[in-house]
C-alpha cells in the first residue's frame, strides 16, 4: 500500500473527500489515504507543505500561489472548488462598527500571516481604496482565535468563509458587515513535489477518485439534510451555498488562470515579482 495524506479545513467544501475516504475508494487501488483537519486554513497547510507532514493539500488559490513564489516546493495540480470563495466581513456583535468604511484603522484578526483571511484583508483593504501599508494584523490561529480576539477586544474585524461563520452571526457571536468574494476560483489541489516524483500514477488515480466524486456530489439524495446536520448549519443556508457552489471536475489548471491571478496579487501588493506560470502548475493528462 502507498500511504499518503491529504488534508484540508474541515467544512462543507471538503466533504466529497469524506465520501471517498467512508466508501474505502483509494484502498481499491492500494493508496492508504489518510485525511487531517486543518483548522488553521491554507497558512497552517502550507506550512505543513513545506515540511512534508502532509502530501495533498486543498488550499486556497492565492493562498498557495503566494508560497509557492515564496519557496514552497509543491505544484498545483487542478482547481478543487471553481466558484469564488465569500468571505464574511465580521465584527463582535456588540461593536460600534456599523459600515466597512469605519473599519479602515481598526486592527484585523488572521489566522496567520501567508493565509487567506491575511490575503483576503489585503484585497478588502484595496477595494475600499485603504493604504494597505497601514492595515494592522492580530495572528489567531484559527475561527475558535477569531472568535476569542472580537470577543476580548483583541482584533476588531475578521474575515472568514460566509456560510461557515453564518451560525455565529445567527447566534449572535459575530455581526456581519458585508462580503468579499475572491476574485479568482477558491480552492485548489496542491502536491510536494518530492510526492508527484515518487507516487505520480497514485496522485494520479487519487484525483480521478475524487473528481469522479464531485460530478454528482450535488445530485447526492438528501445532501443538503446530511450538511446541514454535519456542520450545524441551517439547511436554507446549506441550499444557498450549493446553489452557488460549483467543483472542478477534472480539468487541469491553465497558465492563463495562474497569471491572472498573479497579476491581481502583484497589484495588491501579495507578491513583489511574477513567476513563469509553468512554476506552479503541473498537468496530470499530458
Amino acid at each position: 500500500m502507498t500511504n499518503l495524506k491529504v488534508g484540508g479545513v474541515p467544512e462543507h467544501f471538503n466533504y466529497p473527500w469524506y465520501l471517498t475516504l467512508k466508501d474505502k475508494k483509494y484502498s481499491k487501488h492500494n493508496i492508504n489515504l489518510r485525511w487531517q483537519d486543518y483548522p488553521g486554513g491554507t497558512g497552517e497547510m502550507c506550512k505543513a507543505l513545506r515540511n512534508g507532514e502532509v502530501d495533498i493539500a486543498i488550499v486556497l488559490t492565492e493562498g498557495i500561489i503566494k508560497d509557492i513564489t515564496d519557496g514552497n516546493p509543491s505544484k498545483i495540480l487542478q482547481t478543487f472548488v471553481n466558484s469564488p470563495l465569500i468571505w464574511g466581513i465580521h465584527v463582535d456583535a456588540k461593536s460600534t462598527f456599523k459600515k466597512i468604511k469605519d473599519l479602515e484603522h481598526a486592527t484585523v484578526a488572521i489566522s496567520r500571516f501567508g493565509s487567506g483571511s491575511h490575503l483576503m484583508a489585503i484585497v478588502n483593504a484595496r477595494n475600499q481604496g485603504w493604504d494597505v501599508s497601514k492595515l494592522k494584523f492580530k495572528v489567531i490561529g484559527d475561527l475558535q482565535g477569531g472568535i476569542d480576539a472580537l470577543t476580548n477586544g483583541e482584533a476588531d474585524y475578521f474575515m472568514w468563509e460566509h456560510f461557515t461563520t453564518k451560525p455565529l452571526v445567527d447566534n449572535g457571536i459575530f455581526r456581519r458587515l458585508d462580503d468579499c468574494p475572491t476574485p479568482w476560483p477558491c480552492f485548489v489541489v496542491a502536491v510536494r513535489n518530492e510526492v508527484l516524483k515518487n507516487n505520480f500514477k497514485e496522485i494520479k488515480e487519487v484525483l480521478e477518485i475524487i473528481n469522479y466524486q464531485i460530478e454528482d456530489f450535488k445530485k447526492i439524495e438528501n445532501i443538503d439534510k446530511t450538511l446541514a446536520k454535519r456542520y450545524g448549519q441551517r439547511l436554507k443556508d446549506i441550499q444557498e451555498w450549493l446553489k452557488i457552489t460549483e467543483w472542478n471536475d477534472g480539468k487541469p489548471i491553465t497558465k492563463n488562470l495562474i497569471t491572472g491571478i498573479q497579476n491581481k496579487l502583484l497589484q495588491f501588493n501579495v507578491i513583489e515579482e511574477k513567476k513563469n506560470p509553468g512554476e506552479f502548475i503541473k498537468n496530470m493528462y499530458i
